[in-house]
């Protein structure tokens, strides 16, 4: 079996109200990068932030957080396209990480595909109500071919997210079609109960996902859950040989602090890099999982 590759979520759009470790700045992110690679995270997921934790899309602080990042540790680099930046505009959308990718000094080691377009409006199950009704993360068919063909030309490889069967039948098609090339690595998407765009992070809502993952294809897959615990599905995707993306940016993890202290990143990483250890599997450096997902170091 693989050795387990972690990949770290570090702050997404996450606030600080329950966890004030969510990195936001530059020097904090790629800290929080080396610290979480030290843990064993092979793969770090960031999203850039402003001062007061607002998303940021300047390509030249995407630049500075990754040459941070290289700086301090050799971790896989894996930035956001942001689900609403340049919406619409294709070209607009994949050029940054295309510019990116010119310089070895800014070059991530993935781009993000979000194979289909979701309703991504939160529920509030107190209230019975959903605390808005139009965010639609768009993602059309000729915009994913054009970001998977663009990639096909650069050293980024493409990371898609599979937020439910009909995302993983499209990922597929790619796959069949030639955009994507195999090692092929897919994100099985959880979510909690305030996000019912995707499946549950329950057993059954993963067994779901797994089943039209095919066997015959070389096909690498990891399991986050965003807006919940991935805590309790981690053995269970250990010993069914995916791999596991966990951070602050989805969940708080406050049951892994030491000393009444809210954990950091790395805490999380390391627990679970311990979980995996004692079930007899190791964590995998960033070199091994390159060389798994074929990716160009």
């Amino acid at each position: 079996m693989q050795n387990l590759i972690i990949e770290a979520r570090i702050n997404e759009y996450a606030g600080r109200e329950q966890n004030p470790h969510v990195p936001w700045s530059p020097q904090e992110i790629a800290d929080t990068a080396a610290q979480c690679r030290e843990a064993g995270a092979s793969i770090v997921h960031f999203h850039a932030r402003a001062g007061d934790g607002s998303p940021e899309h300047d390509i030249e602080v995407y630049a500075d957080i990754i040459q941070r990042i290289k700086a301090q540790s050799d971790i896989l680099i894996h930035p956001t396209l942001g689900a609403f930046a340049n919406e619409g505009d294709a070209n607009q959308r994949i050029e940054p990480i295309l510019t990116l990718a010119k310089d070895p000094a800014t070059r991530p080691h993935f781009a993000p595909l979000d194979m289909g377009t979701t309703n991504i409006d939160a529920y509030d199950s107190a209230a019975k109500t959903f605390r808005s009704t139009e965010a639609v993360y768009t993602n059309t068919t000729g915009t994913l071919q054009y970001f998977a063909q663009q990639l096909l030309g650069s050293p980024v490889r493409p990371y898609a997210s599979l937020w439910n069967v009909g995302f993983t039948r499209e990922f597929l098609a790619f796959i069949d079609m030639g955009l994507i090339a195999e090692p092929a690595y897919a994100c099985l998407i959880l979510t909690g109960d305030d996000l019912p765009a995707a499946h549950p992070g329950t057993e059954q809502g993963l067994a779901a996902h797994k089943m039209f993952i095919p066997e015959d294809r070389n096909i690498i897959w990891t399991a986050m859950n965003h807006g919940g615990d991935l805590m309790p599905l981690l053995p269970g995707v250990i010993k069914a040989g995916g791999h596991v993306s966990i951070g602050l940016g989805d969940w708080p993890y406050l049951e892994l602090g030491s000393r009444g202290e809210p954990p950091t990143n790395a805490e999380v990483v390391a627990a679970v890099s311990d979980i995996s250890r004692s079930d007899g599997r190791e964590v995998a450096t960033p070199s091994q999982a390159a060389q798994v997902l074929g990716v160009t170091i």
